[in-house]
């Protein structure tokens, strides 16, 4: 089993809607074609899911997550697009409830980090993608990410997620990791691509910082850090102190690597 390290917080769910087709999952655009059907997995408040549903119509779009107050806020962000017609689903990508051969793309963003098996989760994607069709998915991998100045509270943030999200059986490294994975489910034809978010400009550090100063504090990362002896609450004051004056620092950069596959099903 595993557990969802950032859990629901609004700092975290609000912080999943800046995220779109276009800077999520721009390695995979070119097979979001109208016409083709599409399972999301992991949808979150279902942003992206929107997003892709727009370019895949009139094809039929399912989306699913292992969260049901996530799956809930998925509905309202489609609602407010017009975007009814997508069915959302409570469900587990390690046994998706779905007959095989289903999909012409099933897609993935910033899951297969969080859940206990990879691999067993990329098989079930397989197993529901129709022959001639795609399983495409993309992670973030930490022990990638780079900042500047390099504060030490952001290095004492580093650290105590890397240890939290271990302690929950995830892999926060999965970047790294994801070709080898997608081999291990019995994928062949593997396209392995990296893409980078930058949390660089003015705007975006300033968002970036703000929103981990408050998220260090409040979703489930920090309780649970807590709980679990791993920090104090005065360390996660200091970290978030250490987040809000590298959002105010000029000079401040942050890159956020993440790893994507592209698997085409035989």
């Amino acid at each position: 089993m595993s557990r969802y390290t950032h859990g629901q917080h609004r700092s975290v769910t609000d912080s999943y809607r800046w995220r779109n087709a276009e800077n999520s999952a721009a390695y995979v655009l070119d097979e979001m074609v109208p016409g083709r059907s599409l399972l999301d997995v992991g949808c979150g408040p279902g942003s992206i899911t929107v997003d892709l549903a727009s370019r895949v119509a009139p094809g039929p779009v399912t989306a699913v997550d292992a969260s049901p107050e996530a799956v809930e806020l998925a509905r309202a962000t489609a609602r407010e697009a017009g975007a009814d017609a997508i069915d959302f689903r409570v469900a587990d990508v390690h046994d998706l409830d779905l007959p095989d051969d289903s999909f012409d793309i099933v897609h993935a963003h910033q899951v297969l980090q969080h859940v206990a098996d990879p691999v067993r989760a990329l098989t079930e994607m397989r197993r529901v993608a129709a022959p001639g069709g795609i399983v495409a998915a993309c992670d973030s991998d930490y022990s990638a990410m780079y900042w500047y100045p390099l504060l030490p509270e952001i290095q004492e943030w580093m650290d105590l997620y890397q240890r939290v999200a271990r302690a929950n059986g995830g892999e926060p490294d999965a970047g790294r990791r994801m070709l080898a994975w997608a081999r291990r489910a019995g994928f062949t034809d593997v396209t392995y691509t990296m893409e980078v978010w930058s949390h660089s400009a003015p705007d975006r550090r300033a968002w970036w910082g703000r929103m981990w100063a408050e998220r260090i504090l409040e979703s489930d990362m920090g309780r649970q850090a807590v709980a679990e002896g791993f920090a104090t609450r005065q360390d996660l004051e200091r970290i978030s102190a250490g987040w809000t004056a590298w959002s105010e620092d000029p000079d401040g950069v942050f890159a956020v690597p993440r790893g994507a596959i592209v698997c085409r099903v035989a």
